[in-house]
C-alpha cells in the first residue's frame, strides 16, 4: 500500500483490546497514518479538530454523532471494523459529505466458522457435556444424554450474503440439505456449487429446517425479523442460531419458545443488549448457548479487518473508488 501521512482518529485504550483497536495493530497503522487517539482529541479538541481526515471505528468506538461530525470540518471517511453498520446513522454521516466503508471480505470466513461452531455445539450439547464431564460426581454419561444428528439434517440460512454463502459451503461438507432465503436470489451456478435451494418466502424455510441460521444485517426491516409467529412456524425439534445482531430476534418471544418447547434450542453469538443483564432469563435456560459476540475474533481476521480499513481509507483520501464503500439506503 502507498504510504500517505494523514490524521486518523482511533480509540484504543491502555489495556489491550479494551473497546479499542488492538495494540498489535498500532505499528501497522502508523506506517500509513499519523494517529490521534480519542483521549488526545478530547484534551485538545480545538487544535485537533481540523487535522482529522479519517476515523477508524473499532467495536463501535468512537460514537459518531452530529456534534462530533460538526467538529471535524476536514473529515473525509469513516472506516468500520466489521460488516454491520447499524450503529451509524448513514444518512447523517453522508449529509456531511463523509464517505463510509465496512470490512466484509475480512470477516466472512471467521463469522461463518462461528456459525457452524454454534450449530455443532448445540446439536451435540457440548456445553452441557463439558459441565457433566467436569462435575465432581462424574462416573459416566447417562444413556439418554442425546444430541441431534447434523449429517443429513436441513439447514435454513436467512441471509445469503458473503457470510451466508460461506456457511452453505461448510454445511455442504456436513452433507446437510441447505435452504436459503434472501432479498435477491443467487445465480443458478452459485446455488449449484453449494447444493442449496432458494425459498422465496421465509415461511417455507422455517417450516422445513432443522436448524435456522440468521445472517442478516440489522435494519428497520429486519428488526425482530424472527418473532413469535416465525418461531411457531419452526419445528419443535429445530434450533435457532443467530450470528447477525441481537435485535433481529425478538428475545422475549425466544424465551417463551424455549421454555414451552416451541423450538428445541437456541445458539446465540449476539444478544440485545450485549452483554445481557446478569439476571436475564436466557442466561438461566439449559437449552441455550450464548457466546460474547465472538464472530470475528481471531487473530487473523482482526488483522485483516485493519488491513481492509486501511485500504478503504487510503482510497477515499486519494479520490479513488472505495473497495467496500457503504451508501445510505
Amino acid at each position: 500500500m502507498k504510504h500517505l501521512k494523514i490524521n486518523l482518529v482511533t480509540k484504543f485504550m491502555v489495556k489491550l483490546g479494551k473497546h479499542g483497536i488492538l495494540h498489535g495493530h498500532v505499528a501497522f497503522l502508523k506506517k500509513h497514518f499519523y494517529l490521534i487517539t480519542m483521549k488526545e482529541f478530547l484534551e485538545d479538541r480545538k487544535r485537533m479538530s481540523k487535522k482529522v481526515q479519517a476515523i477508524y471505528l473499532w467495536w463501535h468506538k468512537p460514537v459518531i454523532d452530529q456534534e462530533l461530525l460538526q467538529s471535524l470540518p476536514n473529515l473525509k471517511v469513516i472506516a468500520n471494523s466489521g460488516v454491520g453498520m447499524d450503529h451509524l446513522d448513514l444518512k447523517l454521516v453522508a449529509s456531511f459529505g463523509v464517505k463510509m466503508a465496512n470490512a466484509p471480505r475480512a470477516v466472512s470466513s471467521s463469522t461463518a466458522d462461528t456459525g457452524m461452531a454454534l450449530l455443532l455445539a448445540s446439536a451435540r450439547r457440548l456445553v452441557e457435556g463439558y459441565h457433566i464431564a467436569m462435575s465432581s460426581g462424574m462416573e459416566y454419561s447417562e444413556a439418554d444424554f442425546l444430541g441431534v444428528e447434523v449429517t443429513g439434517a436441513t439447514l435454513g440460512i436467512i441471509g445469503m450474503g458473503s457470510i451466508g454463502y460461506k456457511i452453505a459451503l461448510r454445511a455442504k461438507a456436513f452433507e446437510m440439505n441447505i435452504l436459503y432465503h434472501n432479498r435477491t436470489r443467487r445465480k443458478e451456478q452459485e446455488e449449484q456449487a453449494v447444493g442449496t435451494t432458494y425459498c422465496e418466502k421465509i415461511d417455507g424455510l422455517l417450516q422445513r429446517a432443522d436448524f435456522v441460521m440468521v445472517v442478516v444485517s440489522l435494519t428497520p426491516q429486519t428488526h425482530k425479523l424472527i418473532g413469535k409467529r416465525e418461531m411457531e412456524l419452526m419445528k419443535p425439534t429445530a434450533t435457532l442460531i443467530n450470528i447477525s445482531r441481537g435485535a433481529v430476534v425478538d428475545q422475549e418471544a425466544l424465551v417463551t419458545a424455549l421454555q414451552t418447547g416451541v423450538i428445541r434450542a437456541a445458539a446465540l453469538d449476539v444478544t440485545h443488549p450485549e452483554p445481557l443483564p446478569r439476571d436475564h432469563t436466557l442466561l438461566k435456560l439449559k437449552n441455550v448457548i450464548i457466546t460474547p459476540h465472538l464472530g470475528i475474533k481471531t487473530d487473523k481476521a482482526t488483522y485483516m479487518i485493519t488491513e481492509e480499513a486501511v485500504e478503504n481509507i487510503l482510497a477515499a483520501l486519494n479520490g479513488l473508488p472505495i473497495p467496500s464503500e457503504v451508501l445510505p439506503s
